[in-house]
């Protein structure tokens, strides 16, 4: 077992528990993490994804990546690309909880969750160039994260960036003091965690549905969005508690 699971209220905690091989994404980590967000899917409200020790993850596990077929390559990284799509589709916001190194596909696990709090200690880099494997499909994360030339300045270095300069970019949301970052990542998951669970789930869906269309596409998808949202018993139990000052009651 590689995944440590906790619970606080309503707020689901996984945690990467392989520190001795640094928490690298071998083939079975990842299987056991995307089943455990599964397996979530249908409960919690929140899930903060941690680490045990000095490296939230150092990427796929390189005793993987050597002397293997190509198709067995090809499984490993479909693997990832699972793991990585699993984290934007589940209905919950996933908030990665970074307290040390995030390399490589590491890092990509970092872009790909919806929110992201680091220690200032923390960072984190794409350094596949420098052993002939570019990190391709970190990429993929990262350029949606931070833009095409910061991005490209990762890969194409190598060189790791800071937690503060990382936040500045917009791959995690705020860097803090290691020993104020489970508290800060728990107070940002009880923001989101008040919010009722199903506009918070219908809100996830559609941001990452609208992302790749163009303006006129996405607006005219979310109207359609929005629309079926307002009649929502929450909706109307929403925008009635606000009217009448009071605190809202939802339906779960």
């Amino acid at each position: 077992m590689f995944i440590e699971r906790g619970q606080q209220g309503p707020i689901a905690i996984l945690t990467l528990n392989h520190p001795a091989r640094r928490n690298a994404l071998s083939l079975a980590l990842m299987r056991e993490l995307t089943a455990a967000l599964r397996e979530l899917a249908a409960a919690d409200r929140v899930v903060i994804l941690a680490a045990e020790g000095p490296v939230f993850s150092s990427g796929h596990d390189l005793q993987e990546l050597r002397g293997r077929s190509e198709e067995d390559y090809r499984e490993i990284f479909a693997a990832c690309t699972e793991l990585m799509l699993t984290v934007q589709a589940i209905p919950q916001p996933v908030i990665a909880e970074v307290q040390g190194v995030a390399t490589a596909a590491g890092c990509q696990l970092v872009a790909a969750c919806d929110l992201a709090v680091a220690a200032d200690t923390a960072t984190f880099a794409t350094p596949g160039v420098k052993i002939g494997l570019f990190c391709s499909t970190p990429m993929v994360e990262l350029s949606r994260s931070i833009g095409r030339k910061r991005a490209l300045e990762m890969l194409l270095t190598g060189r790791p960036i800071s937690a503060a300069l990382a936040a500045d970019w917009g791959l995690i949301n705020r860097s803090v003091p290691l020993k104020m970052l489970r508290s800060t990542t728990l107070e940002l998951a009880e923001s989101v965690a008040a919010a009722a669970r199903a506009t918070v789930s219908l809100g996830k869906a559609a941001f990452y549905a609208q992302a790749g269309l163009d303006t006129r596409q996405a607006y005219s998808q979310t109207c359609e969005v929005m629309s079926a949202n307002a009649i929502a018993p929450d909706a109307q139990e929403g925008i009635g508690a606000f009217l009448e000052k009071r605190a809202p009651v939802w339906l779960e």
